[in-house]
């Protein structure tokens, strides 16, 4: 006798490949219609589905968990990041937490990466003047940027996308330095030529660019204050493809209106999709709406990570991407 197929509630649009792959494994219920789910409709489908597959967008907190009906066994999150979800609600409700970690790495440093390069380079103030009709032939003080080679790279979490980024800084004549809980295996030290600092306020003191790349916990949220921007060089600039809200955005807006840093790339807000309005008319930040990751490979491969754990957990394995509370 065969298992009935689980009942899966996808909450945002994804690439039609995945879509149509999980409507041939599960009983899925899309959203064609790509609309942010309320609260309320959240706690509809935790109580009438098997399977929830959110995404950053949706806030799975106490409140849309505690509405989960009995039948209920798996939050399988379309993302890496799991920082919207009440991973120890979930847990005390017996309900499993699964991510897609991985698949992402080397899309987002990439895209890191082109930060890393495009501010100081001002790529995108160079592309404005130049639709605009400023461009009046070649002369030796136009769009002046900085050279990146040479320059001093500070990684604020040397996991997996810290780790890829400072191996493509290496390319580009980049020095690596970094900031982490505790400092690699010295293996991956070596291979990486990267040193570590202990001392966050030390590290941005000396460094030309700054790259942020930790997780959002309660202890990373506001890491990067106005007094710590304050420590940083005039010249430096600052790159974040990881959590808005590890940077106190109020304050890094302020800091690149006065000119006390020189430049900033951003794809994450601390209240997206708002954006601090001071950042909206800077020509020295450049602002990407949260793509670090989108590629046709990364979504298809988040996709099948999303698959995987919802069959494992229905074939009695455990799921290979379980997310378990902190501490």
């Amino acid at each position: 006798m065969s298992t009935p197929k689980p009942k899966i509630r996808v909450t945002r649009r994804l690439p039609e490949q995945v879509e149509a792959r999980l409507s041939d494994l599960f009983i899925a219920t899309l959203n064609p219609n790509d609309i942010p789910m309320t609260q309320a409709e959240l706690q509809a489908a935790m109580h009438g589905f098997d399977v929830l597959v959110p995404t950053v967008t949706d806030r799975i907190d106490a409140d849309v968990i505690a509405a989960a009906g009995p039948q209920l066994r798996l939050i399988a999150n379309f993302g890496a990041g799991t920082d919207h979800i009440d991973i120890e609600a979930a847990h005390k409700k017996g309900i499993v937490v699964t991510n897609t970690p991985g698949v992402l790495t080397e899309d987002t440093a990439d895209f890191a990466m082109a930060l890393i390069l495009s501010v100081p380079r001002r790529l995108v103030a160079a592309d404005k003047l130049t639709r605009a009709g400023g461009f009046k032939g070649w002369t030796p003080t136009g769009i002046l940027g900085r050279r990146v080679r040479g320059k001093n790279l500070g990684i604020v979490g040397m996991g997996r996308i810290g780790q890829a980024i400072a191996r493509r800084a290496h390319a580009f004549g980049l020095k690596v330095h970094y900031h982490n809980r505790r400092a690699v295996p010295p293996a991956i030290e070596k291979e990486l030529q990267a040193r570590y600092w202990d001392d966050l306020d030390a590290m941005l003191a000396e460094m030309d660019i700054v790259s942020i790349n930790c997780p959002s916990t309660p202890e990373t949220h506001h890491l990067i204050t106005a007094q710590r921007l304050a420590a940083m060089p005039a010249h430096a600039v600052i790159i974040n493809t990881s959590r808005g809200e590890i940077i106190d955005e109020a304050a890094l807006a302020e800091a690149l209106a006065s000119g006390q840093i020189a430049g900033a790339g951003l794809d994450v807000y601390e209240n997206e999709p708002d954006i601090h309005p001071l950042l909206m008319g800077l020509p020295n930040v450049v602002l990407a709406p949260h793509i670090a990751s989108a590629t046709h490979e990364s979504r298809i491969e988040m996709g099948e990570k999303v698959m995987i754990n919802i069959r494992a957990l229905y074939d009695g394995h455990r799921c290979p991407d379980r997310v378990l509370p902190s501490g």
